[in-house]
């Protein structure tokens, strides 16, 4: 039976933690307001629906062609999991920004080089989707699509309340980055529950 509450925290923990998408989105934020922000932001969402798509599709065809991967990603995807919750544990809550591209085009292509969201796509699709909905490209791409709906809901919200985050994660590092950490703990734990 797919297992929606492991599903769900991993794709809102991957998404809520910092990285390309979430640190320009706040530092938009910061600087131009969320209407402001808003291009950025909508390119996000077309490129990072591109993405997932595709990424969707890979792991798809690549799990039908070679059943006996999977278990080998799930390791390397656990570790993965595991390494992010240690640094994130020993994060020091230093953001730094890039004001250099924040346009709706910017936001597109950034995607394309953003490695965070390959890992979460390929982690999701072979971890917690396709085990149960392979070969079914109406779910998939519905699952697709959550997942760049998810990522684009966190980076509207990094951008309405960027100095709010800032301010958090400065002043709380040490215990929301403990939080983050467990939480990809368990998900790293849950891939291999299912």
């Amino acid at each position: 039976m797919f297992s929606w509450s492991s599903f769900l925290t991993y794709a809102v923990v991957t998404a809520v933690t910092p990285g390309p998408n979430n640190i320009m989105s706040m530092s938009n934020g910061n600087r131009k307001g969320f209407v402001g922000a808003l291009p950025f932001n909508l390119g996000i969402l077309a490129g990072f629906s591109s993405i997932m798509i595709l990424c969707t599709a890979f792991c798809s065809l690549l799990s039908t062609w070679i059943p006996r991967i999977k278990f080998p990603l799930l390791i390397a995807g656990a570790c993965y999991m595991l390494y992010l919750a240690w640094e994130t544990f020993h994060n020091s809550g230093t953001i730094e920004e890039n004001h250099s591209r924040d346009g709706l085009l910017s936001g597109f292509l950034l995607q394309f080089v953003n490695p965070k969201i390959y890992i979460y796509c390929i982690m999701s699709m072979e971890a917690y989707i396709l085990p149960f909905y392979s070969g079914q490209p109406l779910p998939l791409l519905g699952f697709a699509l959550l997942l760049a709906i998810i990522g684009f809901v966190f980076t509207l919200l990094w951008s309405a309340f960027g100095s709010m985050f800032k301010w958090l994660f400065s002043n709380y590092t040490k215990p929301v980055n403990t939080v983050m950490a467990l939480l990809l703990v368990y998900c790293a734990i849950s891939l291999f529950l299912t």
